[in-house]
């Protein structure tokens, strides 16, 4: 079997037991090994929840994908919670299998219900399971599984200049980096002059962005090692141009290309964008997972943000994938979330405090503010990041179950 290729190297499977019998899961876990995938073995005794988190190593955290076997027999209400945590936790990457020796058809539906899209009924069959894994490496080897799998590209831009776009940027990508160590890539794409790298205090005068672009012909790993400017967090960097003027455009598919490329090899690209619709700008936007457009919480930098969301619509932008997000609120403020939103016709996604006394320390030192820090700024961004990296709605995973392929190890 040919193995899965995920940012050059063979995928990595999670496979979760929880409260099998030893030898049952021993036995699932030799079927599992036998794949050509990188397998990272996690047994549970009991079932698992939100409040009862067990501590996953972080090779399990963060595989590529998550095989979880649950008992329904000892507790189908714990089980069906179980399900439903690790859900939450691996976001679209887990395939749910439910074991019952009962082989009771009322548990059979509740844990169809709680979104398991394989059963393990009676005793083991090795050969029963093996079809079963096969079908899982076939649905991972195709191309809109290995587009889920690569990275997400998360795009700011700023309603006005002076909102913050590039200092919750560059906090976001951070924090990713030290709070779930996922492998991110901040992109200061200001045409020139841009900050990412003065807030971070680092040299970014050798690395831009631009001219990764325009040797896109020869792009590869290791040119773009060459490229990248690494602080001392592990978050990697590529910079805006630090001088005036030889501003040259880059051409929207090389762009495209580019971001698809750095997709494969990052889990995070953050793009911390300038204030305009260029045609550059709306490649960017295509290419985009989700894009945050931020703003204060004042008549100028609201009345920008409602025209650049009516220009987004207006360039067939899809507007599902926007993010408002308020920064520097307070109840100070003459305008609620409400008025905001009923001015935008767009919700509120994320409201963040007014930081603006530490945030401008931090700028000035080119120290971000640490994630050890007790701060009413970092909070909220580590709340954020927390969300990106795990949360799913219940209705979204209940929205999904249907689609699921029927049982196959009905016995």
């Amino acid at each position: 079997m040919t193995p899965i290729q995920y940012n050059s190297g063979i995928i990595s499977v999670a496979l979760i037991t929880i409260s099998l019998d030893l030898k049952v899961a021993d036995e699932i876990a030799d079927s599992v090994l036998s794949m050509s995938w990188a397998v990272h073995r996690a047994d549970c005794e009991g079932y698992i929840s939100a409040t009862k988190r067990p501590p996953f190593p972080q090779p399990v955290k963060s595989s590529h994908a998550c095989i979880a076997v649950i008992d329904f027999d000892k507790d189908v209400d714990q089980a069906i919670v179980a399900a439903a945590y690790i859900q939450e936790l691996f976001a679209g990457k887990a395939a749910l299998v439910a074991f019952s020796a009962s082989q009771d058809p009322d548990i059979l539906l509740r844990a169809m219900r709680a979104g398991c899209s394989e059963f393990i009924g009676g005793e083991f069959d090795e050969a029963t399971f093996s079809t079963t894994l096969a079908r899982l490496h076939q649905q991972w080897s195709s191309k809109s599984v290995q587009d889920s799998l690569r990275g997400s590209i998360l795009t700011f831009f700023g309603a006005k200049g002076g909102v913050g776009t590039t200092t919750l940027a560059v906090h976001l990508a951070m924090y990713l980096v030290q709070c779930h160590q996922k492998k991110t890539l901040l992109i200061d794409n200001h045409p020139q002059l841009g900050h990412a790298c003065i807030y971070l205090g680092i040299d970014g005068s050798r690395y831009h962005f631009q001219e990764l672009v325009r040797n896109l012909s020869r792009l590869d790993s290791d040119l773009l090692r060459g490229y990248i400017a690494t602080h001392p967090s592990g978050l990697e960097v590529l910079s805006s141009p630090d001088v005036c003027g030889g501003m040259k455009t880059l051409d929207p598919d090389s762009v495209a290309q580019t971001l698809d490329f750095l997709r494969g090899e990052y889990d995070y690209v953050i793009i911390d964008g300038p204030t305009s619709l260029d045609e550059t700008n709306l490649a960017v936007l295509d290419a985009s997972n989700e894009v945050y457009l931020v703003a204060t919480p004042e008549i100028a930098a609201i009345r920008d943000l409602s025209r650049f969301v009516d220009s987004l619509s207006a360039n067939d932008q899809n507007v599902e994938k926007v993010k408002v997000v308020i920064n520097r609120f307070s109840s100070q403020h003459a305008l609620t979330i409400e008025q905001i939103e009923k001015a935008i016709h767009l919700p509120v996604a994320i409201k963040l405090p007014n930081g603006y006394a530490e945030v401008t320390r931090s700028a000035i030192l080119g120290e971000p503010i640490s994630t050890k820090q007790k701060s009413d700024f970092s909070a909220p961004i580590i709340k954020w990041t927390n969300t990106l990296v795990g949360a799913t709605s219940t209705s979204q995973v209940e929205e999904k179950a249907p689609k699921k392929s029927l049982f196959a190890l009905w016995k």
